[in-house]
């Protein structure tokens, strides 16, 4: 399991790294649309070259149209959080993202009609003293509840829910490619249809943007979706969305190294106690695991 805990870590700082990128792209003039339209397309293109070089197994329609489904929750998390960026600070939006930590935990549960263990739910307890600490809200401005910013937040917390369940439930026994292939496809069609694909046509990929869209298409779409669903159909969706939470302090270091941001003493305890409940249900299960192992080894 442990193994598997380490490609869905790997993946959601991989997902942490383009808050970075994005930001670098915003300060050369590229605007939303060119942005978030040109990672997604060029994460599916990426999927495609490695499918066709990689993996032969077909995929059936059914198959294929509920992968596509799944995949526009990953699109719908971006324009979500980037309308809540719209209206409320970063600090704010991060944090209302992130409340994809129990909502992931509740959904699983309802699906299982089982009440999370101890394990989950004291690494939850952890994640969002740590993510309300990491986000450095104390002492901010206080938002208003009625502003449209935090609705956009909450369903960017919701949509990103509903990607790390549906990564590990659907079309479960097709090879991890195939399916990021489809997901990644449908992410693109959903992000075209709603942001009219001008970069294509308007030389901003020639002009330099395609130096972001790669970046992003690589980390943003093309290693996370593959990772998780590798990862999560092993761990469960519960156990991936505590391990998801790697995604802050990735965002938050690659701000420090390549933007020079600062991060002040409370945010830097915020990442640890972050790191901690990502590492308390692993640690819960690996004893419990090697615990159960020594019952029952014969008596000697």
């Amino acid at each position: 399991m442990i193994k598997y805990s380490i490609l869905v870590f790997i993946g959601a700082c991989s997902y942490g790294i383009i808050s970075t990128i994005i930001k670098l792209a915003y300060k050369q003039g590229y605007s939303v649309k060119e942005v978030i339209g040109s990672q997604y397309v060029t994460g599916f293109l990426l999927f495609l070259v490695f499918s066709l070089l990689f993996s032969r197994k077909k995929a059936t329609w059914k198959q294929a149209l509920f992968l596509m489904l799944t995949g526009t929750t990953t699109s719908f998390t971006g324009v979500f959080y980037g309308k809540s960026l719209e209206t409320v600070p970063a600090s704010i939006a991060i944090i209302l993202l992130f409340q994809f930590t129990w909502i992931g935990i509740l959904i699983e549960a309802v699906y299982l009609k089982k009440r999370p263990d101890r394990a989950k739910l004291f690494a939850v307890l952890l994640l969002l003293i740590g993510t309300f600490m990491a986000g450095n809200l104390f002492g901010k401005e206080a938002v208003s509840l009625t502003d449209p910013g935090i609705i956009w937040g909450l369903f960017s917390a919701v949509s990103f829910s509903l990607f790390i369940f549906a990564s590990g439930k659907v079309a479960a026994e097709l090879p991890s490619l195939n399916r990021s292939l489809f997901m990644s496809f449908g992410a693109a069609i959903f992000l075209t249809v709603l942001f009219t694909p001008d970069f294509m046509t308007n030389g901003s990929l020639q002009e330099g943007l395609w130096k972001f869209a790669l970046p992003l298409g690589f980390f943003g779409v093309f290693i996370p979706v593959v990772l998780f669903s590798i990862g999560t159909p092993k761990i469960g969706s519960g156990l991936a969305t505590i391990v998801g939470a790697a995604e802050l302090p990735a965002a938050v270091l690659c701000s420090v190294f390549f933007l020079k941001e600062s991060v002040n003493l409370l945010q830097t305890a915020g990442i640890i106690l972050i790191l901690a409940g990502i590492a308390v249900p692993q640690l819960f299960y690996y004893f419990r695991q090697k615990k159960n192992v020594g019952q029952t080894l014969p008596m000697q």
